[in-house]
């Protein structure tokens, strides 16, 4: 079945899930080798199959939600000194001078303003004790 549906055949044991999370293959190509399945609606098996196919893509993003909000408690002086801090972009500079970010996740929304001069802005405020 496995190679027929164009997925690499078992050389050993493998769980259930492992199998459903192939891109190839559907919770309904694998319950009729678990003898020991309950008795589901199809609705209830569309979900237990979209969450294992998804999870890693769900924690990570989790992740990122979390990240985000983090960045957004970082707060910014108004008078943050952009032209002293050293490895941020000139661009970069102009911009957040500018816009006048009161957070590091204002300042990630700003055109002009790259995750590398983020993570410049991140490593200052840090070695300044924020």
């Amino acid at each position: 079945m496995l190679e027929k549906k164009g997925t690499v055949p078992l050389s050993t044991g493998v769980r259930l899930a492992d199998l459903i999370r192939r891109p190839q293959l559907s919770i309904n190509d694998i319950l009729p080798f678990d003898n020991e399945k309950p008795d589901l609606s199809e609705e209830i098996l569309d979900k237990i199959e979209t969450e294992l196919k998804y999870s890693g893509y769900i924690k990570r993003q989790l992740a990122t939600v979390k990240e985000m909000h983090r960045m957004e408690a970082t707060k910014l002086d108004v008078d943050t000194p952009y032209n002293e801090i050293t490895g941020l972009r000139l661009e970069a500079r102009e911009k957040l001078l500018k816009v006048k970010p009161l957070n590091i996740g204002q300042a990630m929304g700003i055109s002009g303003v790259s995750p590398a001069d983020i993570s410049v802005l991140i490593i200052w405020l840090q070695k300044k004790g924020n």
